[in-house]
């Protein structure tokens, strides 16, 4: 006889810890676990719902009076660089692109820490060493790619640690050399992800969060096609200055009504 069962993950809220991009703030997040046979289809259903992986861990910001982060993605049929940014496509060019499955290497290690050092000193990943990042490389249990940018040479110019979902990419980390400001890499590895994209036929890019008023995530409003999720679905972004970093302690909903407004995959089958 075959009965089916909810996927029913069990969610939580971290404590309070100082916000790592809005000063004096506070942060917390709702968060699940992903592990087991339907961790794919976990992965997928609450991407689409402003969810981020790290390692087997799905997260979405659940502030106590805050909503100034939200899960961004490139739409990308619609999408077409801008004159910088073509430029950066331009000037990146000799780059070769290698994508593996995700194995740490000491060459990896390497970069990230110059990375880290160089645009992130003060980070809460400032003081990772080769075994965490070994783990956050390889804790995965989803489809993921470990893509390699390199330069003629064989440098190692960039790295994205990248999932791959049903309905798009979504870059879950990625760094690069710091010492090469004018070659915009970073612009450079979302630019190209876009690529691959739609070298696979896939509509989306997933960026992670964009908040307004933060300086280092605010890049992300430069890029066309954008559009971000909020009060339960997909808008564009429109003009980022509208946006309010404002906090108000009715301005989030309690964590109960949040998860039950969660969409979870569909049910499995089991045998009994």
């Amino acid at each position: 006889m075959r009965h089916t069962l909810p996927l029913a993950p069990q969610f939580y809220v971290t404590a309070p810890q100082p916000c790592p991009y809005l000063p004096g703030r506070m942060e917390r997040k709702l968060f699940t676990a992903l592990q087991g046979d339907q961790a794919e289809k976990l992965n997928d259903a609450l991407s689409r719902q402003g969810f981020r992986r790290s390692q087997n861990v799905l997260y979405r910001p659940s502030c106590a009076d805050c909503q100034a982060c939200y899960s961004a993605r490139i739409r990308v049929a619609d999408f077409e660089p801008s004159r910088s940014q073509s430029r950066v496509l331009r000037r990146n060019a000799p780059l070769r692109r290698r994508a593996s499955s995700p194995w740490a290497t000491e060459e990896q290690f390497a970069l990230f820490r110059r990375y880290l050092d160089g645009r992130h000193a003060e980070g809460g990943m400032a003081d990772m060493d080769i075994f965490e990042f070994a783990a956050m490389v390889e804790e995965t249990p989803v489809r993921s790619r470990l893509i390699e940018y390199h330069a003629p040479d064989g440098d190692l110019r960039a790295v994205s640690l990248t999932d791959l979902l049903d309905d798009g990419l979504s870059m879950v980390y990625s760094f690069f050399d710091p010492d090469r400001p004018k070659d915009s890499l970073g612009t450079y590895l979302i630019l190209d992800h876009v690529q691959i994209a739609r070298e696979l036929g896939l509509p989306y890019v997933y960026l992670g969060y964009w908040v307004p008023g933060s300086e280092k995530m605010g890049y992300k409003a430069r890029f066309g096609a954008i559009e971000v999720y909020k009060r339960g679905q997909w808008t564009p972004i429109g003009d980022p200055a509208g946006y309010s970093v404002d906090t108000h302690p009715l301005s989030v909903d309690p964590i109960a009504e949040q998860v039950a407004r969660i969409h979870l995959p569909d049910a499995r089958p089991t045998r009994g």
